[in-house]
């Protein structure tokens, strides 16, 4: 009788033990598996992407003259071609500049416009990382591409840094997704693809310029090289590509026949620069290579050992492996343009951005691969588990490195500088000029236009048309001895370690 009462509990005992133990067994695989997993990892995402460059100033990577093309439009109507806070002619074609007036516009709120493009368009590349892994190559390669994008030294840092690099990075994967998605659903025709594809290659020409082919063309040729099956219209007509080449030339031309200096400043030093070193410092031929394997690990190390355990299984040849056209793309594309970046002497490790989207498709196509063709799936899971905890780790401890290091710092001592300024010159009714300064931002900072020469800037304050000025410590003696009435040191900037030289705000006494 007390047998017979206990086996249903045993039973009950067992087969609940028999899940757990399951469980326990595959936890790797139901984490990777798991939609809350890409969840938790969004939300987290989206916190490194907004404290990633805190605190926010425009004193490095150039920021302040991307800035600063936004400002000029808005408030000098340069809508085509701007300058740089020194006067030189803006570098870039105008498209984000457009946006980010368009935000200011809207919000009036000049942070949010510089930083929101990038921001935005880091979001859209998860998202559909995300979605094209899920419907290509099931749940895992979804949650572990996403990561891959989310996770890494690059992606939170340019996710709000005020650059172009993370645009250029959304239309490249746009187009090459494009290509990708004809490739695996064969020779069908869309309606509007080829005026879709002129719209994405145009924006792509006006946010930087040609650059926007060298991380897709490479990789059409080497992919025309290597296929094998027959040719079908992967990379829509050639009107979208050809077009789209002669609105940036039409561009170009204007500048070259309009604006004084396009041609010496843009044509010259930016564009057939890149090719030389004298302009821009160039660097090794393997530059690239090193610095994305540490940027983009740990996937980029779990990419090297996925291919490494498939080539296993078919005796280290290549040919077995029956790579699918839409992995060949992949491997064409991401490649492809890592490789014609790296002849070019000038580089710069942001640069290269653009093909972390297509290597985060191409790590979901192995995950894919590796555990349909390992008999040792279970082992893929628990090196995917393992990277996403690792990346988890390592980029959080990266983030919250630089922005602990970059209030101990103070780093943003001018951007505060520059808010107390235009406090006090609001508050007093002040008209102030800013003595021209190495550091771009300065203006930016204090919402001004332009520099003013030391010598012009005593004059126009001895003839009262200033009232204060923004002067560096270096220039205030030999400034000072110039005005009548002298000026009077209001605010000081804080000192920045290893950082731009301090700064005063000079006024008259009363």
């Amino acid at each position: 009788m007390l047998l017979r009462r206990a086996l249903p509990t045993a039973r009950h005992y067992s087969a609940h033990h028999f899940r757990f133990m399951r469980r326990v067994l595959h936890w790797p695989q139901l984490l990777v598996e798991d939609r809350r997993t890409a969840w938790a990892i969004g939300v987290f995402a989206v916190v490194l992407f907004a404290v990633g460059n805190l605190p926010w100033q425009l004193d490095d990577y150039d920021q302040a003259k991307q800035a600063f093309t936004s400002f000029q439009m808005v408030n000098e109507g340069h809508w085509l071609y701007q300058t740089t806070p020194h006067d030189w002619i803006a570098t870039k074609p105008p498209l984000i500049g457009w946006i980010s007036a368009a935000l200011f516009y809207t919000t009036r709120s000049w942070e949010f416009a510089w930083r929101a493009p990038s921001f935005l368009a880091a979001a859209i590349i998860a998202i559909l990382l995300f979605r094209f892994n899920r419907s290509a190559y099931g749940a895992a390669a979804a949650v572990i591409g996403f990561a891959a994008f989310t996770l890494n030294l690059l992606t939170p840092r340019l996710a709000t840094l005020v650059r172009t690099d993370m645009p250029l990075a959304l239309i490249v994967f746009l187009v090459g997704a494009m290509i990708w998605n004809k490739i695996r659903q064969g020779d069908q025709r869309r309606p509007n693809e080829n005026l879709i594809l002129f719209i994405l290659l145009t924006a792509g020409m006006l946010i930087k310029g040609p650059v926007v082919l060298a991380f897709l063309v490479p990789g059409i040729v080497m992919y025309a090289l290597v296929r094998v099956e027959d040719k079908p219209r992967d990379f829509g007509g050639w009107w979208p590509w050809v077009v789209s080449f002669l609105v940036f030339l039409v561009w170009a031309g204007i500048g070259i026949r309009f604006v004084p200096g396009f041609y010496d400043q843009v044509v010259v030093r930016e564009f057939l620069g890149r090719f030389g070193g004298e302009a821009h410092r160039a660097q090794p031929l393997l530059f690239y290579w090193p610095h994305l394997l540490h940027k983009f690990a740990p996937w980029s190390l779990l990419i090297i050992a996925l291919a490494i355990s498939v080539l296993r299984t078919v005796e280290w040849q290549p040919k077995r492996l029956n790579i699918s056209s839409g992995t060949r793309w992949l491997i064409c594309w991401s490649f492809g343009g890592l490789i014609v970046m790296s002849l070019l002497p000038s580089k710069r490790v942001d640069r290269i951005f653009p093909v972390i989207p297509p290597l985060c498709l191409l790590l979901g196509a192995f995950i894919r691969s590796a555990v349909s063709r390992t008999q040792a799936a279970k082992n893929v899971f628990q090196w995917t588990a393992a990277a996403l905890a690792f990346a988890v780790l390592f980029t959080t401890g990266y983030v919250f490195w630089k922005v602990r290091t970059g209030y101990q710092e103070h780093r943003d001592a001018l951007a505060r500088f520059g808010q107390q300024v235009r406090q006090e010159a609001a508050a007093q009714h002040l008209r102030f000029g800013v003595v021209s300064s190495p550091d771009e931002g300065l203006l930016l900072y204090l919402r001004q236009l332009h520099f003013v020469l030391p010598q012009p800037a005593a004059a126009q304050w001895n003839a009262g048309q200033f009232d204060a000025l923004v002067v560096s410590t270096a220039d205030l003696p030999d400034l000072n001895s110039q005005l009548n009435p002298s000026g009077i040191p209001t605010l000081r900037s804080r000192p920045i370690k290893q950082g731009p030289t301090e700064y005063v705000f000079l006024t008259k006494p009363r």
